[in-house]
């Protein structure tokens, strides 16, 4: 039985996102029926992005690690649920996705993942690609880091998050629930920022990409992974400026 579940949100600089991100998991808590909470931990956020997640909603804790991981588990240790769902500060979850993954825990998982929609608009060339990605994780069963649900005991059984890695982490994560038991990967996708696919190039995603799948030891060097790390480019469909960007298809 489900006693209590815990939105677990990393964070670094996303005053824009972050109150989209909480409302969103807000509703899915409220749809699920069970208690829940929303943690925010905020890593070395220079903006407003506690100020926002608080007034959103959400409870905040600070930490000054700047590695995703990192994040992630500090906002693991602030929370109190028996079940974590780890949702990045600019996905915005839908009811339908907590459900099936709830669901999966009830009938005996110990975690589990989904795939993703962007928002706004993408070129074509990366759309397909995600597309192809997106199908690949759901034959290896595999996920995103942006939405991976798991049991508290599992999640320690597991050894938590891998803060050697700063990318990739969440592949890490995943083996190492695996061995813990049955994990899913729920229908409904959840939906995520395009931002990195509007501002990055085809080449320079799929060059970080292939570095990282073929050299695992260059996600241990933050120097290599501009993608995750590096100055945040200007996005030319900031759905925070134009909300008609938000779903691909103009429609909630």
């Amino acid at each position: 039985m489900i006693r209590k579940i815990s939105f677990a949100i990393p964070a670094h600089n996303e005053e824009l996102l972050i109150a989209r991100t909480v409302a969103a998991c807000i509703e899915a808590g409220k749809a699920s029926g069970c208690e829940f909470e929303v943690v925010v931990a905020c890593d070395a956020c220079t903006d407003k992005t506690a100020e926002v997640a608080i007034a959103a909603g959400a409870r905040v804790t600070e930490c000054e690690k700047r590695i995703i991981a990192g994040s992630r588990n500090a906002a693991a240790a602030a929370a109190s649920g028996d079940v974590l769902i780890f949702v990045d500060a600019d996905t915005a979850p839908p009811a339908a996705s907590v459900r099936e993954a709830l669901e999966a825990i009830h009938s005996g998982a110990v975690g589990g993942g989904g795939s993703v929609t962007c928002d706004g608009e993408i070129p074509p060339g990366l759309a397909i690609a995600l597309k192809a990605l997106t199908a690949l994780f759901r034959m290896l069963s595999l996920t995103g880091g942006c939405f991976l649900f798991c049991t508290r005991t599992a999640f320690d059984a597991a050894g938590r998050w891998d803060e050697t890695y700063f990318a990739g982490e969440e592949i890490e994560l995943a083996r190492a629930l695996k061995q813990q038991g049955r994990f899913v990967i729920v229908q409904t996708p959840v939906l995520t920022s395009g931002r990195k696919l509007r501002t990055y190039s085809g080449w320079e995603i799929f060059k970080l990409s292939l570095v990282t799948i073929l050299r695992p030891s260059a996600r241990r060097d933050r120097s290599k992974l501009d993608l995750w790390y590096g100055p945040r480019r200007e996005d030319p469909h900031d759905v925070s400026k134009n909300p008609r960007n938000m779903f691909p298809d103009g429609k909630k």
